[in-house]
This record gives structure tokens, sequence and C-alpha cells, in this order.
């Protein structure tokens, strides 16, 4: 160690005495209508084929450049080009700053005529001077669609769809890869998990106007993690203003589904101080809403005569409040123009609240004429699910998420040929469940009705169902906690390195440490009333199917009602007896550790003025530490089981970047990703059930999936602010993982699958259940996009105001290596997730007061989950949302805005097999908003 470091010592020393001939032009660009820093500027110098890029904050910088006088040239979509001559000394840094202003000098008139397209040059700017295949969203333009939260923002990107959850979009599949094939990263640093299961960030936990960019990178360079196979959501959060900035926003909105208003504020401050060497920025946010949905669900099967029948329908109601509330802050120090230091964090927290009434028709078995139903019997069930009467849980269940990420980070000049950047963060995710509360009763030996006439919406119906006579089920209430955390550090230098004469080249160079911890703790309690109890004897609410929207056919009905439960004296030995159901959280409890250590080589070399190339490699070793339970029939911890584990993954990855004339460029990429298995897949548990002859286990030798991808895509650039583009992809998976699972499974495999464990669960000579996430074979997953975004400037009159913005992805997959329950290898199996068509499209009218913009989103039907066989496999249902908004400058301040959401009042719909056997049917209807922006 000591050596590397004298030999790292050595070489900064060497470079740094060497390049002191030569001097550093830097310097900042900015908007000179609003002061605000324009990132993805190209900056040129007039000898050679010298240029650079601005960053986020509109810095720039040129390394290694000889002493002499030269032009430095910005030229920006949508503004016009400006140049300054500088001079540059031996050894020093030449400051050089732009401010430019809006319009082309080769049209007439000035194009950017409002405040979107500002934002939208802003967005294309950054997006056509990447490095890497990207989609780049601005604060500007998620402004102009009615978006609430990040997810909401990403499914308008090309190759993007969201999972959505309680009309929320919130799990990102981008071109067709699961969430758990992607990474979501603030800043540049990976965002923790609050949830227990997997690694999926949950997007509608962030307010949209809490982030200044959106940056999906599509193929990934050697500098960036490597866990995005699908791709890589960078959220940029606000950074240090150019001078002082108040912008404050209020809203009311009314959700019609349970007649409940909608409340948004936010408000942001930032100025800087001490001759401008310090900035500071100041956000806040808040939103309350409360909603509903309501739904119905089926589960299907067959009986042996090749009947389809629902073995149990539910109908539930559910009354929702989600209170989000979010944080932040940056801060920058500039020392002198060689060091710099910034620090930033950002908290968020969401109360969801939610009480759930549930009418379940369960055990529902067929009455025989032969081979042929003639009638139903079965079991009603009626819950209500809530939580204590307290003031967190206000007699609901409440989900308290919480996640918060602090960094620090420096730039550092060390030479005019030599410059290094550090960073470190923390970051933490969380969801806490306290005191969740469930009572049900039920009345068994009823007779069915069940009408399957219309199998999208099967109607199942009784007769002689009697509260008195339904009974007390079960009472239960649980805690539930889970947390993530992660220590980040990194440093990097780049420095110049070309082996073309006269063209740029750059070397970069760095390590990266990850430290993540993640525990699920949970905790259950089942309680017992002292004496007999029936649903006729408690305190009830009851809900008709009038306006319920899966049809008024469905009647809620009667359930004891949220207030009764959360009052309930639980802990009171004379009315209750409780005891703690190990069944419900022995075999998902869990602790996780992994260690990431990383390095990268990265060179980036021009050959000409028009062809670049960027090379290298990244490695990284991960090393995992997990303990999980072993549980006997789900009740009894016969001991815990620890695993370690350590791998080591090398990723190359080449990227080209033609650019054919100044506004066509052509890009293509071989890169490398892989994606790491979810939490508890990993979680060495074994969970042998004896009395459903059944073992569900974690898997702690599963491999990373890896995946090598192949990208081109062709992009013109209008100067209008817009662009035209198209591309195909290819990715192979290899090692994907899915559920595996085997009806025939016998002792001799349990042996062979656990050879470290003495007490085999499963009887010599019997057949179990198993099931466990396994890695398959491999998949391919292959698709094309196109995108057209433009202001229509060369029409005629009112006309030259519309802006156009369509996009469509076409993904298809095919998996290898995936068997079924009886062990037989399927075929024609895609990846779930794999959406077939996307499409985004929006028509906007925009002039230097008035805004309005109509938006839908469609995609198709998709594999969502992988069931035993063919007839058990879960699809995501095709979606259409149709939303509107529109907003008036009143003053140049001063804004009234508009919003209406989800105006084709678009269900959540899961199938089973076959698209007419529904498997949930949820509607949100539609939300709306009114408010009013100010921006000084």
């Amino acid at each position: 160690m000591k050596q590397l470091l004298l030999l790292i010592t050595a070489f900064v020393l060497s470079v740094s005495a060497y390049a002191q001939k030569n001097g550093v032009i830097s310097g900042k660009i900015t908007d000179q209508d609003e002061n605000f820093s324009l990132p993805g500027a190209t900056v040129r110098l007039s000898e050679g084929n010298k240029y650079t890029v601005s960053d986020q904050i509109g810095d720039f910088e040129f390394l290694n450049v000889p002493a002499g006088t030269y032009t430095v040239e910005v030229l920006y979509l949508g503004y016009q080009t400006q140049s300054q001559q500088v001079v540059v000394e031996e050894g020093k840094n030449t400051t050089v700053n732009f401010v430019l202003v809006s319009g082309s000098e080769t049209l007439d008139e000035i194009v950017v005529v409002g405040d979107a397209l500002r934002g939208q040059a802003r967005a294309i700017n950054q997006q056509k001077n990447n490095s890497n295949i990207t989609n780049v969203i601005s604060s500007d333009q998620v402004g102009r669609f009615p978006d609430s939260n990040i997810g909401d923002a990403l499914k308008r990107v090309p190759g993007i769809t969201m999972q959505n959850d309680q009309g929320e979009a919130r799990n990102i599949i981008i071109r067709g890869l699961a969430p758990s094939l992607n990474s979501v990263t603030l800043n540049g640093d990976r965002i923790p998990s609050a949830e227990g299961d997997n690694r999926n960030v949950q997007m509608d936990l962030i307010p949209s106007d809490m982030i200044s960019t959106i940056q999906v990178n599509k193929t990934l360079t050697p500098d960036m993690d490597a866990d995005a196979i699908g791709g890589s959501v960078n959220l940029v959060t606000r950074a240090t203003p150019n001078g002082e900035r108040i912008s404050a926003t209020l809203a009311g909105g009314y959700g019609p589904i349970r007649d409940k208003g909608i409340y948004t504020a936010g408000l942001v401050y930032g100025n800087r101080y001490f001759d401008n060497k310090l900035g500071v920025v100041l956000s806040g946010s808040y939103n309350n809403n409360d909603f509903g949905s309501d739904n119905i669900e089926a589960d299907w099967t067959q009986d042996d005569f090749g009947n389809v029948y629902v073995k149990e329908q539910q109908i539930r109601k559910y009354d929702v409040q989600r209170i989000r509330r979010s944080g932040s802050f940056a801060i920058d120090y500039k020392f002198n123009d060689y060091n710099t230091i910034f620090a930033s964090g950002i908290y968020n927290w969401r109360d969801d609240r939610e009480n759930r009434f549930r009418t379940t028709y369960d055990d529902i078995d067929p009455l025989y004429n032969g081979e042929q139903i003639v009638g139903y019997t079965g079991v009603v069930k009626r819950e209500t699910k809530g939580g204590i009467d307290n003031s967190r849980n206000k007699n609901r269940r409440l989900e308290d998420q919480r996640v918060q990420n602090y960094s620090l980070r420096g730039e550092h000049l060390l030479s005019p040929k030599l410059d290094l950047d550090w960073g470190v963060n923390y970051a933490t995710a969380k969801e806490f469940r306290p005191n969740e509360r469930y009572i049900e009763f039920e009345q068994e030996d009823l007779p069915f009705g069940v009408d399957l006439s219309n199998m999208k919406k099967p109607y199942v119906t009784t007769t002689g169902e009697d509260p008195s006579l339904m009974e007390f089920s079960e009472l239960t209430e649980n805690r539930d906690y889970t947390k993530e955390s992660e220590f980040g550090a990194k440093v990097n230098i780049r420095f110049p390195f070309s082996v073309i004469e006269g063209q740029k080249g750059r070397l970069r160079t760095g390590l990266r440490l990850r430290l993540k911890d993640k525990t699920r703790q949970n905790n259950f309690y089942a309680y017992e009333p002292q004496g007999d109890l029936t649903l006729a004897d408690v305190a009830t609410s009851y809900w008709g199917g009038d306006g319920f929207n899966p049809g008024s056919q469905y009647v809620p009905g009667i359930y004891a009602s949220a207030a009764y439960l959360g009052g309930l004296d639980l802990n009171n030995p004379a009315l209750y007896d409780s005891e703690s159901d190990p069944s419900e959280f022995l075999a998902v409890n869990y602790e996780a550790k992994e260690n990431i250590f990383a390095g990268y080589v990265r060179w980036d070399q021009d050959f000409n003025s028009k062809l670049s190339m960027i090379i290298g490699a990244r490695i990284e070793n991960t090393h995992i530490d997990y303990t999980g339970n072993r549980v006997l029939d789900e009740e009894e911890l016969e001991g815990k089981i620890e695993n370690t584990n350590s791998y080591t993954n090398i990723l190359p990855s080449v990227t080209f970047k033609y650019n054919a004339t100044e506004d066509f460029v052509i890009r293509a990429a071989f890169t490398t990703a892989l994606a790491r298995p979810n939490y508890y897949a990993l979680a060495p548990y074994i969970n042998n059930i004896a009395s459903d002859t059944e073992i569900i286990a974690g898997n702690p030798d599963l491999d990373a999936t890896y995946s090598y991808n192949f990208d081109l895509m062709a992009e013109n650039y209008f100067k209008s602010v817009g662009l035209i583009s198209g591309g195909v992809f290819y990715k192979n998976l290899q090692d994907f993982i899915y559920t595996y699972s085997n009806n025939q499974y016998t002792s001799v495999d349990f042996a062979n699958d656990f050879p470290n464990q003495a007490d085999n669960p499963v009887p010599v000579g019997e057949q179990w259940t198993f099931i466990q996430s396994r890695n398959g074979d491999n998949v391919d997953v292959y698709g094309f996009e196109v995108a057209f975004q433009r202001q229509l400037d060369f029409l005629p009159g009112f006309l030259r105001y519309f802006g156009v913005y369509v996009n469509y992805t076409y993904t298809d997959s095919k998996a290898k290596g995936i068997s079924d329950e009886d062990g037989n290898e399927r075929t024609d199996v895609t990846l779930p997730g794999t959406a077939p068509h996307m499409f985004n499209g929006s028509l906007s009218w925009e002039n230097s007061r008035f805004s309005a913009r109509a938006s839908a989103n469609f995609t198709s039907d998709y594999l969502d989950e992988l069931g035993a066989d063919e007839f058990s496999d879960s699809y995501y249902d095709k979606q259409f949302f149709l939303d509107i908004n529109a907003s008036y400058k009143i003053t140049k301040n001063l804004r009234i805005f508009a919003e209406a959401k989800n105006l084709t009042n678009q269900p959540l719909r899961y199938y089973q097999g076959v698209s007419n056997r529904v498997k949930q049917l949820e509607y949100y209807e539609g939300r709306y908003n009114l408010g009013l922006k100010f921006d000084f």
C-alpha cells in the first residue's frame, strides 16, 4: 500500500511539474433573462479540435492549454452563439464567463418565446452533448405535465413504463426490464430501498418539484455504477443559484372518488454570499391527498374436467391518505479558482394511511352433475384493515416511509493538467408500519351463485348471509420494520491523454466504495376475545354499490368500523387473549450486509472533428454476509443460517459518437452491466411447512445477472429546440432470476440442494412442493425506439406556437432455462416486465403568457409474473392515460395553473393466463388541481 501511495504521489508531482508550462481556461455559462446556469453547452477553442461541455451548474474547464491567446466560442441550441478572446498564462487558471441571449442568429426573430422552451433547451443540449445514450428532462419540462411525483414524470420518457400503486407511478421498467434490473441514483449516489424484499426505489415517494433534472442513462460508461442492466435514472437536485431566487407554489385540488381535497405547497430560496463564494439553496415541498380506490379481484382454477371457474373473489374498498413532506439543501463554497466543495442533502417523508374493507368469497367448491358444474358453496369473509386510534395512525394502517441522502464532495484543480474530485455520502431508507390491525368475521357453508358470462367481471352472489351468524374469525396486530443504509465514497482523477496529435483525449480513473446494510424485523400477534363475538355485536360501517367503479352490482357491504377496530384495548387481558404468531414473521426476517469495491479506467479519444470514442472497463467485487432463519412448520425457529459469498465482475465497454453534421449525431455502444439478486431472494432462510407438504427457501448461491448490451442511436437536433431520433437495442442477459417451483421434490433433492443441513424435512418416499428463486439460462431482449419533439415555429400565425412531443418503443424478449412445476422446460416465455408497445404523446400551445398541454401515455399488456404454468401466469394489462394542464402568467413573476389527471379513469388491471380472466381491477378516477406559482 505504501508503494502504491508513493507511486501515485510521484505521478501527481511529475504531471504537475510538467504542466506548469501550460494553463487552464474555466468559466460559467448562464441565461441572460433568468440568470439560470446552462448545462450541456458546447464550448470550443479557436485552435485545434479542442472543446468541452458545461456541467450541471453551467461550469466548464479546459486543461493543459499552452500559453497564448485564444477565442472561446459557446454554442447552445435555442440561444445565440457567443465568443470571447482570452489570454492564457503559464500555470494559471484564466476565467471567462458567458451570458447567453435566447434566440438564434439564423432566424428572423427569437425562437424561445416561453419558459417551457427554455427548460426544453437545457434538457436537449445536455442530451445532445452527453457521451452515452440518454434522455434528459429538466424541472421546467416536468412542470409542464401534471406530474406530482418523479414516477409520473418518468413515464413520459421513451422506453419507460411505470407500474402503479393507488393510481400513482411507483416501479420503473426501462426498455422492458423489470425494476430489479434498473438503478435509481440521487446526484450519482444510489438511493436505498424502503421495501423489505427487493432493491426497488419507490418513485412515488419523491415529489417532482424537488428535482432539477432527470437523467435516464440507457447505456453506461465505466465511471458509472454497473448495476443497471435496463438503465440508470439519476435524479439531480437543485444546485445553488447564481443570484437570489425565490419560488413558491400553492395549490388546492379535488379527488372525486372520495370527494376529498388535495393540498400542495412548495418553497425554494437560494442566494450567494461573500462575494459569490458561498452559494445556498433551500427547498421544501408538502402534498396532502385523501383519496381511495375501488377494486375487485379473482383467483381462477381449472378442474380435472376442463371447467374453468373462480375459486376466490374479493371486493375491496380503499380509503387512503398520502402526505408527502420533503426538504433539501445544497451548499457550495468556492475557495479559489482551484478548489470548490459541495454539500447537499434531501429528506423525504411520506405517511400513507389506509383503511381497506374487503369482502372475500373464499373456498369456492363446485357442485357437480357428472362433469358439469351445477352450483357452488363456500365461505364469506368480511375484513377491516386499519390501525390503532392515536395521533399517528388515526384508525388507519400507517406506512411511514423515510428516505434521506447526504453528501459532501470536492473538486480540485491540482495542476493545469490534472484535476481530482471526491465524494462521500450516507443514505438511509426505512419503512415502519406500527400497530397495523385486521379484524375478520366469516360465515361458512353458504350457497354461491357464480356468474361467469363476463369473465372480465365475474360476479359471485350468496343467500343466507347474516351478520348475527357471521362469527369472529381473526384479530391481529403487527409491527413491520425495514431499514436499508448505505455509506459510499469515491475518488476520481482526470488528465489529458491523446494518441493522435491535435485531437482531444482524456484519461479518467477512480475508485468506489459502497457499504450496505439491510434488515427486516417484523412482529405479529393474534388476539382472541373473551366470549363469543359476531359481526352483529360490533359497531359497523356499510357501503353500497352506487358509484362503485367496477360496477354497481358489486356491493362492498357491512364491516366492523375502522373506529371500532382502532379503539380496541388489545393489551387488556380481561378482554383478549394474545399470542405471538411466528408463522407471519419468522421466515421473512433477515439481515444483509453487502460491501462493494469498484475501480475503473475510462479513456475518451477523438479521432477527428467528427468521430470520438470512449473505451474502458470497470471491475466490481461484491462481498455479501446474510443471516436468515430456519423455520419448522412456519412457527418454530430451529436456528439461524449464516452465509457469506464473494464474487468479482469485470465489465468492459466501448462507445462511439459520430457528429455527421453540427446537428446530426450517431451513437453506437457495446456495454456490459449486472443486476444483483433481490435481498430476500439471497437470504438463507428455509421454511418447511409440513401441513402443506411445502418448502420455501432463499438461495444465497444466486449469481448476479450479467448482461451484454448493444445500442445504436441516431439523433437530429433542430436549432428551434427539438429533435427527431431513432435507435435499436439488443441485450443478452445471462443467469437471469426467476421463481422456481417443483411439486415433485424429494428428500434426495433437498440433500442435494442443502448439503450443510443435517435435518431433512422431506420424509423418504414423499413428494413435496419446493419454491425458490433460481438462475435461468439466458434472455434475449431487443427492440427499437423513435422520438420526435419540436416547436412548430415554421407554421404561420398562432399555429407556430404549437409544439409536439411523441415517442414510441417496441420491445420483445425470449427467455430460456425456465421450468414448470413438473420440471418441464417452458418455451416461448418472455421476460417478465417486457411491455411490447409503449407510446407517449403530447400537443402543447405556448406563447409568452399562456401555455396548455394535452398528454397521452399508453402501455400494452405484458407478462408480470411467471406462475407454475401458463394457466397461472400473471399479466399486467394495457393502460391509457390522458392528462391536461394549462397555465397563465398574470404578471412576470406570478402564474396561475390548472391540472387534470387520468381523464380516462384508467384502472389498474391484472389478468391470469388470458386477457378475459381478470385477476385485479382497481379504479382511482381523475384528480384535479388549481394553484398559483410565484417566481422571483
